[in-house]
């Protein structure tokens, strides 16, 4: 993200989705900012950066999660509109975390746990998880290289 906050950055897109006649666009940001809003009102309090990504990251997943079932069902158009929903949400979501970096961080989950195998899954994903907290990740990867990692071992 940029020095702005999240609802500025969206308020200034939406503008200019808005002049720019990109109602696909417009569309996807105004569910972000009516997402927001809603998880604001739940909280009866402003979003902090974390909480306001987890919002975006949860919208992302649920387009990625249509995208496949929509294409299961035979209804490419309806997925198609959904990657590129997703598409524009991942713009308020900072870097992915590299392959690299992720192996890493679980590698010294394992050292700090003392994980020896897969009965260990939980120990790792326990020391590991508030490490990942504001990174975006993929959760199902992560499980299949903790597994990777703890089979290994």
């Amino acid at each position: 993200m940029t020095d702005a906050t999240l609802p500025a950055r969206l308020n200034t897109d939406i503008a200019t989705a808005m002049r720019a006649r990109d109602q696909e666009t417009l569309d996807a940001l105004r569910m972000l900012k009516t997402a927001l809003t809603n998880k604001r009102v739940e909280l009866t309090r402003d979003l902090d950066d974390l909480e306001a990504l987890q919002v975006v990251t949860a919208l992302v997943k649920q387009r990625r999660d249509s995208v496949s079932q929509f294409a299961a069902a035979g209804r490419q158009e309806l997925a198609d509109k959904e990657q590129r929903e997703a598409g524009i949400l991942e713009r308020y979501l900072p870097a992915a975390l590299d392959a690299a970096a992720l192996a890493a961080l679980i590698d010294e989950a394992v050292r700090e746990s003392g994980a020896t195998s897969a009965r260990d899954m939980g120990k790792v994903m326990k020391a590991l998880m508030p490490r990942l907290a504001g990174q975006v990740v993929d959760g199902k990867a992560v499980n299949e290289q903790v597994k990777a990692r703890l089979g290994a071992g």
